[in-house]
């Protein structure tokens, strides 16, 4: 016999299938190559027991090497008892060969030639039967799994996807920035590789998640002009796969801050607040404008008012082939660090004004 599955699995051949599924778990677990090495002799033991496994834990496949094991056993029975014939034949041919005629020995020898071709013929017969009948089941068996994937196979996982927010000012919303982002997915257990079992128990490392959290840093690019509420995909970046499946996404929500910007949305338009002092709004001036493109400089008229608006064409958002402007709102503002000197010259200012501007609102 090829070989003894019985014995590979330390079983009897009236095994029960829970007594076949026990010794198997038991001797995968000491022959596992995470456990045992990963030298050849291990790597075809552990081999062995799966072939093994495959054949006695399926009755039907059970059933057809009992059926051969059942015909070499019965050849090497027929060819003990042709061996003890032929000792038995020997023995009585030597008795006769003493008490006869050279011409008998030689008819003695005759038939004992006959006899021994005879039984090496059967011999040889039984061998190449038993043979055939052995090398027809493996071939069969193999045929039968080739569309199949074994059980101990492990089996692809996808990692999943992650989201996360990222907040960014208008500005950088308006011309784009990089962003590093700090990232905490999952990853297959350095010890286990996502098995979650080893040593012939739970994974102590990863205490049978199969899996460990990690933060990642990541440089992230943030296209200019990006929406509030965006959706950016960076792709295999999510949790790690398992056994070769293949890695989830990263998802940033963009959160544009608006609230503590100087910069806000109207359509395509850019709102801004300029401030200026009391006297470039008497006077007039001249203020730069950081824009989407660049700095432009805009003019400030004289007697300017609080909170007056100014328009720069073609300065705000572009979409679908139209682009907007960008509307600067005039904030008069009083330093709060002013010198004496500027002091002395807002006291000339008082006693050289000559009207009273909230005469009306008494009328």
């Amino acid at each position: 016999m090829e070989k003894n599955y019985y014995e590979i699995l330390g079983i009897k051949p009236d095994a029960t299938d829970n007594e076949i599924k026990s010794a198997f778990r038991k001797l995968a677990r000491k022959w596992h190559p995470d456990v045992a090495g990963d030298s050849q002799e291990v790597v075809n033991k552990f081999k062995e027991l799966n072939e093994a496994y495959e054949i006695l834990s399926n009755p039907e496949k059970r059933k057809k090497y009992d059926t051969i094991r059942g015909i070499f056993n019965q050849a090497k029975s027929q060819k003990n008892t042709t061996e003890k014939d032929t000792t038995t034949k020997k023995t009585t041919n030597n008795t006769e060969t003493n008490r006869n005629t050279t011409s008998k020995k030689t008819e003695s020898k005759e038939n004992k030639t006959e006899t021994k071709a005879s039984t090496k013929t059967n011999q040889q017969n039984n061998k190449n039967a038993f043979q055939d009948a052995w090398e027809n089941f493996l071939k069969k068996t193999k045929e039968s799994d080739k569309p199949k994937q074994t059980k101990y196979t492990a089996k692809k996982i996808d990692g999943k996807d992650i989201t996360s927010e990222i907040t960014i000012t208008v500005l950088e919303a308006l011309q784009g920035t990089t962003r590093s982002v700090n990232i905490l997915h999952t990853e297959p257990c350095p010890k286990c590789h996502g098995r979650k079992f080893a040593n012939g128990g739970i994974c102590a490392y990863c205490k049978g998640a199969g899996e460990i959290s990690v933060h990642k840093k990541l440089s992230v690019r943030i296209p200019e002009k990006v929406k509030h509420g965006s959706k950016i995909r960076i792709a295999g970046e999510g949790n790690q796969g398992i056994n070769g499946g293949k890695n989830g996404d990263l998802y940033l929500i963009i959160k544009v801050d608006t609230e503590h910007s100087r910069y806000q949305y109207d359509g395509l338009n850019i709102l801004q607040t300029i401030p200026i002092e009391p006297y470039e709004a008497v006077l007039g001036c001249t203020v730069d404008v950081k824009t989407p493109e660049g700095i432009v400089q805009m003019k400030i008229m004289p007697n300017t008012m609080n909170g007056q608006k100014y328009r720069l064409a073609k300065e705000g958002l572009e979409k679908d082939g139209k682009k907007g402007d960008m509307i600067v709102t005039i904030s008069i503002e009083i330093p709060k660090d002013i010198t004496a000197e500027e002091r002395i010259l807002y006291e000339k200012l008082k006693l050289a004004a000559n009207r009273n501007i909230r005469e009306k609102i008494y009328e």
